[in-house]
Protein backbone atom coordinates (compact mmCIF):
# COMPACT_ATOMS: atom_id res chain seq x y z
CA UNK A 1 0.00 0.00 0.00
CA UNK A 2 1.42 3.39 -0.69
CA UNK A 3 2.59 5.24 2.09
CA UNK A 4 3.10 8.92 0.81
CA UNK A 5 0.40 11.37 -0.10
CA UNK A 6 -0.41 10.74 -3.21
CA UNK A 7 -2.61 12.55 -5.43
CA UNK A 8 -4.59 11.87 -8.66
CA UNK A 9 -5.10 14.65 -11.13
CA UNK A 10 -6.53 14.94 -14.52
CA UNK A 11 -4.39 17.53 -17.10
CA UNK A 12 -6.13 18.83 -20.20
CA UNK A 13 -2.84 18.81 -21.93
CA UNK A 14 0.42 16.73 -21.86
CA UNK A 15 2.27 19.94 -22.51
CA UNK A 16 2.19 20.91 -18.49
CA UNK A 17 3.89 17.80 -17.62
CA UNK A 18 7.46 17.27 -17.99
CA UNK A 19 8.87 15.40 -20.99
CA UNK A 20 11.55 13.77 -19.01
CA UNK A 21 9.50 12.78 -16.77
CA UNK A 22 6.61 11.09 -18.38
CA UNK A 23 8.83 8.78 -20.53
CA UNK A 24 10.88 7.65 -17.60
CA UNK A 25 7.58 6.42 -16.44
CA UNK A 26 7.79 3.31 -18.96
CA UNK A 27 10.80 0.82 -19.73
CA UNK A 28 9.14 0.69 -23.09
CA UNK A 29 10.95 2.35 -26.08
CA UNK A 30 7.09 2.16 -27.96
CA UNK A 31 7.83 5.64 -29.28
CA UNK A 32 3.56 6.30 -29.90
CA UNK A 33 3.79 6.40 -25.73
CA UNK A 34 6.63 8.97 -25.42
CA UNK A 35 5.36 12.67 -24.28
CA UNK A 36 7.10 13.95 -27.77
CA UNK A 37 4.35 12.03 -30.08
CA UNK A 38 1.31 12.60 -27.64
CA UNK A 39 2.64 16.25 -27.48
CA UNK A 40 3.04 16.53 -30.97
CA UNK A 41 -0.53 15.56 -31.48
CA UNK A 42 -2.01 17.97 -29.44
CA UNK A 43 -0.02 20.82 -30.16
CA UNK A 44 -1.03 20.17 -34.12
CA UNK A 45 -4.40 20.34 -33.10
CA UNK A 46 -4.70 17.14 -34.75
CA UNK A 47 -6.07 15.85 -31.19
CA UNK A 48 -8.53 18.59 -29.57
CA UNK A 49 -12.21 19.26 -28.80
CA UNK A 50 -12.94 20.40 -32.46
CA UNK A 51 -11.60 16.57 -33.37
CA UNK A 52 -13.54 14.69 -31.21
CA UNK A 53 -10.92 14.07 -29.06
CA UNK A 54 -10.42 16.26 -25.44
CA UNK A 55 -7.47 15.18 -23.48
CA UNK A 56 -7.44 14.04 -19.94
CA UNK A 57 -4.48 12.49 -19.44
CA UNK A 58 -4.07 11.09 -15.44
CA UNK A 59 -1.66 11.16 -13.83
CA UNK A 60 -0.40 10.35 -10.19
CA UNK A 61 1.77 13.13 -8.33
CA UNK A 62 3.45 13.29 -4.92
CA UNK A 63 4.40 17.01 -4.38
CA UNK A 64 5.97 17.99 -8.15
CA UNK A 65 7.24 14.00 -8.17
CA UNK A 66 5.51 12.28 -11.21
CA UNK A 67 4.24 8.70 -9.92
CA UNK A 68 2.82 7.35 -12.57
CA UNK A 69 0.01 8.20 -15.84
CA UNK A 70 -2.77 7.21 -17.85
CA UNK A 71 -3.18 8.91 -21.44
CA UNK A 72 -6.46 9.66 -21.72
CA UNK A 73 -8.90 11.34 -24.12
CA UNK A 74 -12.86 11.86 -23.68
CA UNK A 75 -13.99 10.86 -27.13
CA UNK A 76 -17.03 12.42 -28.89
CA UNK A 77 -17.19 9.41 -31.79
CA UNK A 78 -15.56 6.14 -32.06
CA UNK A 79 -13.20 7.29 -35.13
CA UNK A 80 -9.43 6.73 -35.23
CA UNK A 81 -9.95 3.73 -32.52
CA UNK A 82 -9.56 0.93 -34.47
CA UNK A 83 -11.05 -0.93 -32.29
CA UNK A 84 -14.92 -0.57 -33.16
CA UNK A 85 -17.73 -0.09 -30.88
CA UNK A 86 -20.02 1.31 -33.44
CA UNK A 87 -22.98 -1.17 -32.79
CA UNK A 88 -22.45 -0.84 -29.01
CA UNK A 89 -23.30 3.39 -29.69
CA UNK A 90 -26.68 2.20 -31.68
CA UNK A 91 -27.77 -0.01 -29.50
CA UNK A 92 -27.18 2.90 -26.56
CA UNK A 93 -28.93 5.25 -28.72
CA UNK A 94 -31.90 3.22 -29.69
CA UNK A 95 -32.70 2.64 -25.28
CA UNK A 96 -32.38 6.45 -25.25
CA UNK A 97 -29.00 6.70 -23.87
CA UNK A 98 -25.97 8.43 -24.81
CA UNK A 99 -23.10 6.45 -25.88
CA UNK A 100 -20.89 9.48 -26.16
CA UNK A 101 -18.84 11.18 -24.35
CA UNK A 102 -16.82 7.66 -23.60
CA UNK A 103 -14.00 7.85 -21.77
CA UNK A 104 -10.33 6.03 -23.31
CA UNK A 105 -6.81 5.08 -23.08
CA UNK A 106 -5.19 5.20 -26.17
CA UNK A 107 -2.80 6.53 -28.67
CA UNK A 108 -4.95 8.66 -31.23
CA UNK A 109 -4.92 7.59 -34.49
CA UNK A 110 -2.59 4.68 -33.63
CA UNK A 111 -3.75 0.79 -33.65
CA UNK A 112 0.20 -0.47 -32.32
CA UNK A 113 0.26 -2.31 -29.07
CA UNK A 114 2.21 -0.53 -26.26
CA UNK A 115 1.81 0.62 -22.48
CA UNK A 116 -1.29 2.42 -21.15
CA UNK A 117 -0.92 1.84 -17.88
CA UNK A 118 2.55 3.73 -17.43
CA UNK A 119 3.84 3.03 -13.65
CA UNK A 120 7.55 2.40 -13.20
CA UNK A 121 8.83 -0.70 -11.32
CA UNK A 122 8.54 0.18 -7.73
CA UNK A 123 7.47 -1.57 -4.42
CA UNK A 124 4.28 0.53 -4.42
CA UNK A 125 4.06 -0.52 -8.33
CA UNK A 126 0.78 -2.30 -7.76
CA UNK A 127 -1.25 0.19 -5.76
CA UNK A 128 -0.40 3.17 -7.92
CA UNK A 129 -1.64 1.32 -10.72
CA UNK A 130 -4.85 0.73 -9.15
CA UNK A 131 -5.34 4.13 -7.96
CA UNK A 132 -5.18 5.22 -11.51
CA UNK A 133 -7.09 2.99 -12.85
CA UNK A 134 -9.95 3.42 -10.11
CA UNK A 135 -9.55 7.16 -11.29
CA UNK A 136 -10.48 6.61 -14.52
CA UNK A 137 -13.54 4.50 -13.55
CA UNK A 138 -14.47 7.78 -11.27
CA UNK A 139 -13.97 10.29 -13.73
CA UNK A 140 -16.05 8.61 -16.66
CA UNK A 141 -18.61 8.58 -13.96
CA UNK A 142 -18.19 12.22 -12.80
CA UNK A 143 -18.24 13.49 -16.14
CA UNK A 144 -20.76 11.40 -17.42
CA UNK A 145 -19.39 9.25 -19.42
CA UNK A 146 -20.63 5.80 -20.86
CA UNK A 147 -18.10 4.10 -19.96
CA UNK A 148 -14.36 3.42 -19.97
CA UNK A 149 -12.25 1.83 -22.56
CA UNK A 150 -8.06 0.71 -22.98
CA UNK A 151 -7.36 0.35 -26.51
CA UNK A 152 -4.28 -2.11 -27.56
CA UNK A 153 -2.55 -2.33 -23.80
CA UNK A 154 0.08 -5.61 -23.11
CA UNK A 155 -1.41 -8.25 -22.26
CA UNK A 156 0.06 -8.18 -19.12
CA UNK A 157 -2.33 -4.78 -18.68
CA UNK A 158 -5.15 -6.07 -20.41
CA UNK A 159 -4.79 -9.69 -17.51
CA UNK A 160 -4.19 -6.96 -14.69
CA UNK A 161 -7.63 -4.92 -16.00
CA UNK A 162 -9.37 -8.24 -16.45
CA UNK A 163 -8.98 -9.30 -12.94
CA UNK A 164 -10.25 -5.25 -12.09
CA UNK A 165 -13.36 -6.46 -13.51
CA UNK A 166 -12.74 -5.51 -17.29
CA UNK A 167 -14.42 -7.02 -20.05
CA UNK A 168 -11.86 -8.13 -22.47
CA UNK A 169 -11.89 -7.63 -26.03
CA UNK A 170 -9.38 -9.41 -28.67
CA UNK A 171 -8.40 -8.48 -31.83
CA UNK A 172 -6.62 -9.77 -34.90
CA UNK A 173 -3.51 -8.17 -36.73
CA UNK A 174 -0.80 -9.63 -39.04
CA UNK A 175 2.92 -9.35 -37.76
CA UNK A 176 6.23 -10.51 -38.82
CA UNK A 177 8.60 -12.26 -36.44
CA UNK A 178 12.18 -12.19 -37.35
CA UNK A 179 13.94 -15.53 -36.84
CA UNK A 180 18.03 -14.53 -36.98
CA UNK A 181 17.61 -13.97 -40.66
CA UNK A 182 20.74 -12.64 -42.29
CA UNK A 183 18.86 -11.26 -45.15
CA UNK A 184 15.91 -10.94 -47.33
CA UNK A 185 16.74 -14.29 -49.16
CA UNK A 186 17.37 -16.34 -46.13
CA UNK A 187 13.44 -15.07 -44.88
CA UNK A 188 12.49 -16.04 -48.09
CA UNK A 189 14.04 -19.15 -48.06
CA UNK A 190 12.13 -20.78 -45.53
CA UNK A 191 8.57 -20.11 -47.54
CA UNK A 192 7.18 -22.93 -49.64
CA UNK A 193 8.31 -22.41 -53.28
CA UNK A 194 4.97 -20.94 -54.63
CA UNK A 195 4.97 -18.25 -52.01
CA UNK A 196 8.56 -17.62 -52.70
CA UNK A 197 8.10 -17.55 -56.35
CA UNK A 198 5.46 -14.76 -55.74
CA UNK A 199 7.13 -12.27 -53.22
CA UNK A 200 10.35 -12.53 -55.70
CA UNK A 201 8.08 -11.77 -58.27
CA UNK A 202 6.49 -8.75 -56.67
CA UNK A 203 9.71 -7.20 -56.40
CA UNK A 204 11.11 -7.80 -59.35
CA UNK A 205 7.72 -6.07 -61.24
CA UNK A 206 8.84 -2.30 -59.22
CA UNK A 207 12.45 -2.95 -60.57
CA UNK A 208 11.39 -3.11 -63.71
CA UNK A 209 9.24 -0.26 -63.38
CA UNK A 210 12.29 1.53 -62.90
CA UNK A 211 11.23 2.76 -59.55
CA UNK A 212 14.37 3.71 -57.05
CA UNK A 213 13.53 3.39 -53.20
CA UNK A 214 15.20 5.02 -50.62
CA UNK A 215 15.34 4.69 -46.68
CA UNK A 216 15.35 7.54 -44.33
CA UNK A 217 15.95 7.84 -40.83
CA UNK A 218 14.42 11.19 -38.95
CA UNK A 219 17.39 13.05 -39.43
CA UNK A 220 17.69 12.85 -43.17
CA UNK A 221 14.20 14.23 -43.84
CA UNK A 222 14.15 17.42 -45.15
CA UNK A 223 11.23 19.96 -44.86
CA UNK A 224 10.37 19.37 -48.81
CA UNK A 225 10.60 15.81 -48.17
CA UNK A 226 8.10 15.98 -45.53
CA UNK A 227 6.09 17.89 -48.02
CA UNK A 228 6.18 15.19 -50.53
CA UNK A 229 5.33 12.34 -48.26
CA UNK A 230 2.25 14.42 -46.56
CA UNK A 231 0.71 15.20 -50.45
CA UNK A 232 0.89 11.25 -50.90
CA UNK A 233 -0.36 10.39 -47.55
CA UNK A 234 -3.47 13.69 -47.54
CA UNK A 235 -4.35 11.89 -50.91
CA UNK A 236 -4.35 8.85 -49.67
CA UNK A 237 -6.10 9.12 -46.86
CA UNK A 238 -8.79 11.64 -47.81
CA UNK A 239 -9.59 8.75 -51.20
CA UNK A 240 -10.04 5.91 -48.50
CA UNK A 241 -11.85 7.70 -45.40
CA UNK A 242 -13.21 11.27 -46.80
CA UNK A 243 -10.52 13.07 -44.56
CA UNK A 244 -6.86 13.05 -43.13
CA UNK A 245 -6.91 13.31 -39.71
CA UNK A 246 -2.91 14.00 -39.40
CA UNK A 247 -1.38 17.64 -40.53
CA UNK A 248 2.18 18.43 -42.11
CA UNK A 249 2.41 20.26 -38.63
CA UNK A 250 2.25 16.92 -36.90
CA UNK A 251 4.60 15.04 -39.01
CA UNK A 252 7.38 17.76 -39.33
CA UNK A 253 7.43 18.10 -35.21
CA UNK A 254 7.87 13.90 -34.59
CA UNK A 255 10.32 14.65 -37.41
CA UNK A 256 11.76 16.82 -35.46
CA UNK A 257 11.72 16.21 -31.73
CA UNK A 258 11.95 12.24 -32.05
CA UNK A 259 13.84 11.30 -35.24
CA UNK A 260 15.57 8.58 -34.05
CA UNK A 261 11.65 6.93 -34.29
CA UNK A 262 11.10 8.08 -37.99
CA UNK A 263 11.63 5.72 -40.46
CA UNK A 264 10.67 7.15 -44.18
CA UNK A 265 10.70 5.14 -47.35
CA UNK A 266 10.40 6.79 -50.82
CA UNK A 267 9.93 5.75 -54.48
CA UNK A 268 11.32 7.92 -57.19
CA UNK A 269 10.00 7.30 -60.77
CA UNK A 270 11.56 9.01 -63.46
CA UNK A 271 13.52 11.48 -60.75
CA UNK A 272 10.11 12.36 -59.40
CA UNK A 273 8.66 11.28 -55.93
CA UNK A 274 5.77 8.94 -56.76
CA UNK A 275 5.25 7.10 -53.31
CA UNK A 276 6.13 7.26 -49.77
CA UNK A 277 5.58 5.45 -46.42
CA UNK A 278 6.36 6.55 -43.00
CA UNK A 279 7.22 3.89 -40.20
CA UNK A 280 8.07 4.49 -36.32
CA UNK A 281 10.34 2.56 -34.54
CA UNK A 282 11.69 1.41 -31.61
CA UNK A 283 14.75 -0.41 -30.17
CA UNK A 284 13.33 -3.85 -31.19
CA UNK A 285 10.16 -3.26 -33.29
CA UNK A 286 9.13 -1.64 -36.26
CA UNK A 287 5.61 0.10 -36.84
CA UNK A 288 4.27 0.84 -40.50
CA UNK A 289 1.47 3.65 -40.00
CA UNK A 290 1.17 5.83 -43.24
CA UNK A 291 1.62 5.62 -46.99
CA UNK A 292 0.21 7.60 -49.95
CA UNK A 293 1.12 7.19 -53.70
CA UNK A 294 0.44 9.44 -56.91
CA UNK A 295 0.28 6.63 -59.40
CA UNK A 296 -1.11 3.09 -59.48
CA UNK A 297 2.39 0.62 -59.87
CA UNK A 298 2.00 -2.85 -59.81
CA UNK A 299 3.21 -4.61 -56.16
CA UNK A 300 4.77 -0.91 -55.06
CA UNK A 301 2.50 -1.05 -52.10
CA UNK A 302 3.78 -4.47 -50.67
CA UNK A 303 7.55 -3.50 -51.77
CA UNK A 304 7.16 0.22 -49.59
CA UNK A 305 4.98 -0.72 -46.48
CA UNK A 306 6.10 -4.68 -46.25
CA UNK A 307 9.06 -5.80 -48.63
CA UNK A 308 11.41 -2.82 -47.45
CA UNK A 309 10.11 -2.86 -43.68
CA UNK A 310 11.30 -6.63 -42.90
CA UNK A 311 15.04 -5.60 -44.59
CA UNK A 312 15.09 -2.65 -42.64
CA UNK A 313 14.19 -5.13 -39.64
CA UNK A 314 16.84 -7.61 -40.60
CA UNK A 315 19.52 -4.79 -41.30
CA UNK A 316 18.91 -3.33 -37.69
CA UNK A 317 18.50 -6.69 -35.67
CA UNK A 318 14.89 -5.52 -34.79
CA UNK A 319 12.79 -8.48 -33.78
CA UNK A 320 8.73 -7.20 -34.91
CA UNK A 321 7.46 -5.56 -37.73
CA UNK A 322 3.67 -4.55 -37.18
CA UNK A 323 2.77 -3.25 -40.65
CA UNK A 324 -0.73 -1.77 -39.05
CA UNK A 325 -4.25 -3.22 -38.68
CA UNK A 326 -6.49 -5.40 -41.05
CA UNK A 327 -5.08 -6.98 -44.19
CA UNK A 328 -5.18 -10.34 -44.57
CA UNK A 329 -3.39 -10.34 -47.99
CA UNK A 330 -0.11 -10.22 -45.95
CA UNK A 331 -0.36 -13.93 -44.71
CA UNK A 332 0.94 -14.72 -47.63
CA UNK A 333 4.21 -12.34 -47.38
CA UNK A 334 5.29 -13.64 -43.98
CA UNK A 335 2.49 -11.70 -41.70
CA UNK A 336 0.90 -14.22 -38.86
CA UNK A 337 -2.03 -13.69 -36.93
CA UNK A 338 -1.68 -12.16 -33.67
CA UNK A 339 -4.15 -11.69 -30.95
CA UNK A 340 -4.53 -7.68 -29.41
CA UNK A 341 -6.05 -6.83 -26.68
CA UNK A 342 -8.69 -4.12 -25.64
CA UNK A 343 -10.12 -3.47 -22.09
CA UNK A 344 -13.93 -2.08 -21.39
CA UNK A 345 -15.89 -1.14 -18.39
CA UNK A 346 -19.64 0.19 -18.73
CA UNK A 347 -21.19 2.31 -15.97
CA UNK A 348 -24.30 1.02 -17.09
CA UNK A 349 -24.62 -2.30 -15.63
CA UNK A 350 -27.65 -3.77 -18.19
CA UNK A 351 -24.60 -2.98 -21.34
CA UNK A 352 -22.06 -4.54 -19.27
CA UNK A 353 -23.68 -7.77 -19.02
CA UNK A 354 -24.71 -7.83 -22.36
CA UNK A 355 -21.33 -6.47 -23.92
CA UNK A 356 -19.25 -9.40 -21.96
CA UNK A 357 -22.18 -11.95 -23.02
CA UNK A 358 -21.14 -10.49 -27.02
CA UNK A 359 -17.49 -10.76 -26.18
CA UNK A 360 -17.49 -14.59 -24.82
CA UNK A 361 -19.02 -15.23 -28.16
CA UNK A 362 -16.63 -13.02 -30.63
CA UNK A 363 -13.56 -14.24 -28.69
CA UNK A 364 -14.39 -18.09 -30.04
CA UNK A 365 -14.95 -16.45 -33.44
CA UNK A 366 -11.51 -14.47 -33.54
CA UNK A 367 -9.43 -17.89 -32.03
CA UNK A 368 -11.22 -19.84 -34.72
CA UNK A 369 -10.66 -17.58 -37.22
CA UNK A 370 -7.07 -16.80 -36.35
CA UNK A 371 -6.42 -20.86 -36.45
CA UNK A 372 -7.95 -21.16 -39.60
CA UNK A 373 -5.57 -18.62 -41.08
CA UNK A 374 -2.59 -19.76 -39.94
CA UNK A 375 -3.45 -22.77 -42.16
CA UNK A 376 -2.51 -20.62 -45.04
CA UNK A 377 0.74 -18.99 -44.13
CA UNK A 378 3.59 -19.08 -46.35
CA UNK A 379 6.40 -21.24 -44.19
CA UNK A 380 7.46 -24.11 -45.12
CA UNK A 381 6.49 -25.51 -41.69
Amino acid sequence: MYNCIMRIVSIPRIAALNPISWNALTTSSNPFIKHEFLSALEQSRCVAPASGWTPAHLVAMEDEQLLGAIPLYFKAHSWGEFVFDFAWAGAYERSGKAYYPKLIAAVPYTPATGPRLLVPPSPDAESITTALVSAARDLAIEQNASSFHCLFPTQEEAARLEASGYLIRHGCQYHWQNRDYRDFDHFLSSFSAEKRKKVKRERRRVREDGIAITVLDGAEVSPNLWQEFYRFYRGTATRKSGYAPLSLDFFQTVGRTMPESVVLVLAQYRGRYVAAALSFRSKDSLYGRYWGVSHDFHSLHFELCYYTGIEYCIKHSLQRFEPGAQGEHKISRGFLPTLTYSAHWLTEPVFHRAIQAFLAQEREQIRYHMAELSLHGPYKS
